[in-house]
């Protein structure tokens, strides 16, 4: 593997630790099964190449579609809360009617972002390489979202979220509102989604109807691989560890797919990526087995 794609797999791995920080406070902090990362990807990909075509600035572009994401993740939250429809199909249906919702945004399958103006581009500083900047700009950005979901769920509110989600009968008998802590933590989860679409979609050059494809399936994989890695029950820690699980998913695929002597192609993601996910999940289970006979 070279330096660039060895760079580049650490890129998308950063991007897509957003998706899994997501993905892991619907799935892991709220109990909730949430297909409608699928939907809130490109719909962040697709209001930030609007805004930047539209000659907005990169930076409010990105908080637009970081908003944009929350609110798909609000609606959700709100059919399975306010209509009592049930949480998965909540999910699907939002996640059905955003494929329409960001065609109608976009005006068509995708929009090129070729020669506009991006985050990258404009911080990037003289004499550096932009497959090395980008890397490192990515670190800093899910550094600092890291950190700020970390405190955030030691906060009342947050603590709230996750009581929720732990046991909602008892954080009822608290005095938690638990439907807003629903919404509250689809909002969050779905706003970390949006920021990921805008950020691939300037990293890759434009959006596409098409990009969200599997999301949900990423953001699990990497959740699933980073809990294998580090497993812990403290906060800071399992925040940590899907992160890692990103970027240790991401380049196990580029080295897969960049391996000749494999004779993997692109087309082969979806195995490969089963197969990764299917690892991750039967190790533990060694370990358990292997500490028993121990």
């Amino acid at each position: 593997m070279t330096l660039f794609s060895f760079l580049g797999a650490i890129e998308i791995g950063l991007i897509f630790a957003l998706v899994a920080l997501g993905v892991f406070i619907s799935f892991r902090l709220l109990r909730f099964p949430d297909l409608t990362v699928d939907g809130s990807f490109p719909l962040g990909a697709a209001v930030c190449a609007v805004l930047i075509t539209h000659g907005y600035s990169p930076f409010v572009a990105t908080i637009g579609a970081t908003l944009a994401g929350a609110v798909a993740g609000l609606i959700t939250g709100w059919l399975n809360v306010k209509l009592k429809i049930m949480d998965l199909l909540a999910s699907i249906l939002m996640m059905i009617a955003l494929y329409s919702i960001n065609l109608r945004i976009m005006g068509g399958p995708n929009i090129p972002l070729i020669n506009d103006p991006t985050l990258f581009n404009q911080l990037q500083p003289a004499g550096m390489e932009d497959y090395v900047f980008r890397p490192l700009l990515m670190c800093a950005i899910v550094v600092l979202a890291k950190l700020a979901m970390d405190w955030f769920f030691l906060t009342e509110r947050g603590l709230a979220i996750r009581a929720t989600g732990t046991n909602a009968r008892m954080a009822r008998a608290q005095g938690v509102n638990t439907g807003g802590m629903i919404l509250l933590g689809m909002a969050v989860s779905n706003a970390l989604v949006g920021l990921a679409g805008a950020l691939f979609a300037q990293t890759q050059g434009g959006a596409d109807s098409s990009m969200g494809i599997g999301t949900i399936v990423i953001g699990l994989a990497a959740v699933i691989v980073g809990e294998s890695i580090l497993p812990s029950r403290r906060l800071i820690l399992a925040t940590l560890a899907v992160v890692i699980g990103a970027i240790v998913y991401r380049f196990f695929i580029a080295l897969a797919l960049n391996v000749d002597f494999i004779g993997l192609k692109a087309q082969d993601l979806n195995l490969v990526t089963a197969l990764l996910v299917t690892i991750a999940l039967v190790i533990p289970q060694l370990k358990r087995r292997f500490a028993k006979k121990h």
